[in-house]
């Protein structure tokens, strides 16, 4: 019986439709396998369980590289070594974006019971701040050795790599000099994720900037200012100079209002005008609210208000509030005792006043 050239040509074409074949059955393989991990994921972790959707593209590509690699093995068209060395790269790469996907998924997970929305967010701030460096970390770590590992499958890098073993230590003298800025945020970074004198979220005063911790990395720390701008600050810096951080410890603050009035100003009134305005707001956290004298210059006593607040934004809302009201509350009910200055007339030659002596038959201060 005669082959006809149809039957040649399909005789040829058919080993390469098994290998699409058996290539396509490895993805159908990876999407039933993710699948099933989906199901099993959702019995522990219900709606959580979509996070998982981030390994299905690597998971996939991962499987179906392999399983072409395991077929194309038996055809000799694949047996060259550049074959090979492709195969190797592509599994290397593919093995990294999953394991890239896979710390980020953990890292979404493990954050998943704490929120930095709450006000007593200080356990979250410090959690979020530890597992955003260290995840930072461990994808620098697993990219460096990924290249390492690509740069590895070439025989001519490899044996260039091998000669200049005897000349590293020069070259890692050389590369420590150049790279010790860089070496130096690194560590300070790492030490920041450690010892934590900073976490997301926290209120700082940093070079003279008031504002809040956006972001931490490995070699920089950004300050959001509370006119919407950027402060970025070299891990180094931060780790070196000293700053305010407002919210180590705790959210909740004390401020001051500062009032300036006459002597003759009784002082009572205004703590029971404090009393009174503390129970009207919201803003106030139930804490602290006094008031003392603090400080006297020739014109003016200095009355300070101390009160607290749940936080640095609300701290800042109450300060202003109270300022107004109480100066409202001066100018309705004692404006005589509002800071005044003072001029003493005194009698001239001819009985006109002059400053500097007695003026008879007139009161000796007159307020002006």
């Amino acid at each position: 019986m005669e082959l006809t050239e149809m039957d040649i040509a399909m005789a040829d074409v058919k080993p390469y439709l098994f290998l699409l074949a058996y290539t396509f059955g490895g993805f159908l393989l990876s999407q039933l396998i993710i699948w099933l991990l989906h199901l099993l994921f959702r019995q522990f972790m219900k709606e959580n369980a979509e996070l998982l959707r981030g390994l299905r593209a690597p998971f996939a590509a991962i499987v179906t590289i392999t399983t072409f690699y395991i077929t194309a093995g038996n055809y000799e068209i694949f047996q060259a070594d550049y074959w090979g060395q492709l195969f190797r790269i592509s599994f290397i790469l593919l093995a990294t974006w999953m394991l890239i996907s896979f710390v980020i998924i953990a890292r979404k997970l493990l954050l998943l019971q704490y929120n930095l929305d709450g006000e007593e967010n200080l356990r979250a701030r410090k959690v979020y701040t530890q597992i955003r460096v260290f995840e930072r970390i461990i994808i620098v770590v697993v990219l460096i050795v990924s290249v390492a590992l690509v740069l590895m499958t070439f025989e001519t890098i490899r044996s260039i790599g091998t000669s200049m073993l005897a000349s590293a230590g020069i070259a890692g003298i050389i590369v420590g000099v150049a790279a010790q800025k860089l070496l130096a945020n690194l560590l300070a970074g790492f030490q920041i994720a450690v010892t934590q004198p900073i976490r997301l979220d926290d209120v700082v005063i940093m070079e003279g900037e008031w504002g809040w911790i956006e972001e931490i990395t490995l070699t920089y720390v950004v300050v959001k200012i509370w006119d919407q701008r950027r402060l970025v600050i070299p891990s180094s810096q931060v780790i070196e100079k000293p700053f305010q951080n407002w919210t180590r410890h705790s959210s909740d603050l004390l401020g001051t209002v500062y009032l300036y009035a006459d002597y003759k100003m009784p002082v009572q009134p205004f703590r029971e005008e404090l009393d009174r305005l503390m129970k009207e707001t919201e803003l106030w956290d139930g804490r602290v609210a006094n008031v003392q004298v603090t400080n006297l210059t020739r014109q003016t006593m200095e009355v300070r208000l101390l009160v607290s607040a749940r936080n640095s934004p609300i701290l800042w809302d109450l300060r202003v509030w109270l300022r107004e009201k109480m100066i409202h509350f001066m100018q309705e009910h004692y404006p005589e005792y509002l800071p005044k200055s003072r001029v003493v007339l005194q009698e001239q030659e001819g009985g006109a006043p002059s400053p500097g002596r007695e003026w008879p038959g007139r009161d000796k201060d007159k307020e002006s």
